[in-house]
């Protein structure tokens, strides 16, 4: 139970899967040690307008400015860092080690320390920039996991939709939910 995760929710479209893996984490706090949470400026809005709910987060929030966050030093050991959604600002911002805010700070620190960083990146179509940022972020230790639903389970609303992406995040983060599992 050492497992300290940060999740950092950026202004990409996608805020269902940020709600979606909050409320799961929220479920089984036996599973980690902490969370703490940062968002973008554009996160509020997007999360309000996509959702049509108040932003209502039962961790501990940082602001994007707060450099003495935790995680923005490797010394607080931060196991496990999620970005979702993922803009692809962001993405671009951490594969060229732009450091200038907390979220891309944190995943600069996650990098370094050779920890886990999980981008779960929403936009289509993607361009060269946004592939070679992947490639980047990728070669430097990151996950690339774009929020591309399945429908092996059978969704039947927006929820069970966008847990088949979430559910595949907490298994990165090796943590254990129910879930439909392939050839079940």
């Amino acid at each position: 139970m050492d497992k300290k995760i940060v999740i950092a929710i950026t202004g990409a479209s996608g805020s269902i899967y940020a709600a979606r893996l909050i409320h799961h984490l929220s479920l089984v706090k036996e599973q980690y040690k902490e969370v703490g949470v940062v968002c973008s400026g554009n996160a509020r809005t997007v999360w309000e307008f996509e959702l049509k709910t108040p932003m209502d987060i039962p961790f501990k929030v940082f602001e994007k400015s707060d450099f003495m966050a935790p995680f923005a030093s490797g010394s607080a050991k931060y196991t496990h860092m999620v970005i979702v959604p993922c803009s692809m600002g962001t993405l671009g911002r951490i594969a060229h080690g732009i450091s200038d805010d907390l979220i891309t700070r944190a995943a600069d620190v996650v990098l370094k320390e050779r920890r886990k960083l999980i981008c779960v990146t929403r936009e289509t179509p993607l361009n060269l920039i946004h592939i070679d940022n992947m490639k980047k972020v990728t070669e430097a230790g990151g996950i690339i996991l774009p929020a591309s639903p399945s429908f092996y389970s059978r969704p039947d609303d927006f929820n069970a939709l966008a847990d088949t992406v979430v559910h595949r995040v907490l298994d990165l983060l090796d943590i254990q939910v129910q879930t439909y599992r392939w050839s079940e």
